[in-house]
């Protein structure tokens, strides 16, 4: 009798558990499934994005492009700037898509996204159609959440076992974070105020004063 009535509380309590375990299990699944489309989504548009600037694909302006356009917010000289700009969204994008030295992608991609903002897009309404900052905003928020969150199982890093360490990632947002306020504080020379146009004297409009001076006199 008392035998029978363990079995019966054992049982129960075994299959909560084995259902609790079942529904963690999916909803961790899900969530990994759900990171994993935020990665390929962002990661891979952002790394074509930067390929247009870096490599000229995709119709894109290129490394000499990207400089010029540069030299023109007040990034001087363009090179180095084009340089790590078009590989803070090349880069970034493309080890975000991969999960692959994480939190590296999301933080490089958050450093190009704030100097974008800042430089390209500031002052003006925030919608894409008027030349606002709606695009930066919203890969600087998916960046930031997968910061926090970590890239998910299904990621480079899960598979290889790679972490880390907390020091190297600090430094890299150190560094990143100063490029960001440096070029963030970089001003466009102003253009030079153009030198008045000489006056000339018509000379009709002088034989006529002349004229007039002698029939006063």
């Amino acid at each position: 009798m008392k035998s029978a009535v363990m079995e019966k509380q054992i049982i129960p309590a075994t299959l909560k558990e084995t259902v609790l375990f079942k529904g963690w299990n999916e909803s961790s699944t899900m969530r990994d499934i759900g990171l994993l489309i935020l990665r390929l989504t962002m990661g891979g548009l952002l790394a074509g994005h930067g390929s247009q600037k870096l490599f000229g694909w995709f119709s894109g302006p290129g490394l000499k492009g990207t400089a010029g356009w540069l030299e023109s917010l007040g990034l001087k000289p363009g090179t180095p700037w084009a340089t790590v700009a078009a590989a803070s969204e090349f880069g970034g994008g493309t080890l975000t898509a991969l999960g692959l030295l994480h939190p590296l992608g999301p933080i490089g991609t958050m450093g190009g996204m704030v100097m974008a903002t800042a430089k390209a897009h500031w002052g003006k309404p925030i919608w894409v159609t008027q030349g606002g900052a709606e695009l930066p905003v919203i890969n600087l928020a998916i960046a930031l959440a997968l910061t926090l969150t970590g890239p998910g199982r299904f990621s480079l890093d899960q598979v290889l076992g790679i972490r880390l360490p907390r020091v190297l990632v600090v430094a890299v947002a150190i560094v990143e974070a100063v490029l960001v306020i440096i070029g963030i504080m970089r001003r466009p020379t102003p253009a030079p105020t153009p030198a008045p146009a000489p006056q000339v004297e018509h000379p009709t409009s002088t034989a006529a004063a002349a004229d007039q001076g002698a029939g006063i006199h």
